[in-house]
C-alpha cells in the first residue's frame, strides 16, 4: 500500500472545535469508528499510547501532532487530518515538552513496517516552507486532501 492511498478527503476535518487533546481524540475516535477505520478498542488505545510516548512536534514553521496507536485497533490504514479552531497543548516526542497544536495528523498504521516511513514523512513535509505555506492558507477539506496528494510521492 502506498502512503497516497492513506488519505480521504473525507477524513480531513477544519476547525474543530476542541479545549484538550482528550476531545480531539474522542471527536477522531468517533468519525474513525462510525466509518470502520478502527475497532472499538481505538480510542483507549489512542489514549494510552500517547501517554507513554507523546506525539507532538515542533517544528521550524508550524507545530503539529501525529497521534497514533499500535495497529490491533486499526480496521483499515488511514490519516485523519484536523485542524481545530484553537490550540491545545500536546507534549512533544521525546522531551515531553509542553507546546501548544492545531494541527493534528491522526495515523492509522496496519503495518509496523510503515510507521517509521510515514513519520517519517510528515517530518520532511513540514519542514519544507512552500508546502507549510500552502497547507496553512487552505481552508477548505478538498483543498488540503489535494495538497497531501500533490506532494506525497508514492511509498
Amino acid at each position: 500500500m502506498s502512503y497516497k492511498e492513506m488519505f480521504f478527503p473525507e477524513l480531513v476535518i477544519l476547525d474543530a472545535i476542541v479545549s484538550s487533546k482528550e476531545e480531539a481524540f474522542m471527536l477522531a475516535s468517533n468519525i474513525l469508528l462510525k466509518k470502520e477505520f478502527v475497532k472499538e478498542s481505538y480510542l483507549s488505545g489512542l489514549i494510552k499510547r500517547e501517554n507513554t510516548f507523546p506525539t507532538g512536534l515542533i517544528t521550524q514553521f508550524l507545530n503539529i501532532a501525529l497521534p497514533h496507536t499500535d495497529s490491533e485497533h486499526i480496521a483499515r490504514p488511514f490519516v485523519m487530518i484536523m485542524r481545530l479552531k484553537e490550540e491545545i497543548v500536546f507534549k512533544q516526542m521525546g522531551d515531553d515538552q509542553e507546546m501548544m497544536v492545531k494541527d493534528l495528523f491522526f495515523l492509522g498504521i496496519k503495518e509496523a513496517k510503515m510507521q517509521s516511513g510515514l513519520l517519517s514523512l510528515f517530518m520532511n513535509l513540514f519542514v519544507k516552507e512552500a508546502f507549510v505555506n500552502d497547507y496553512i492558507i487552505q481552508d477548505a477539506s478538498d483543498k488540503i486532501y489535494q495538497l497531501f496528494e500533490k506532494y506525497i510521492k508514492e511509498g
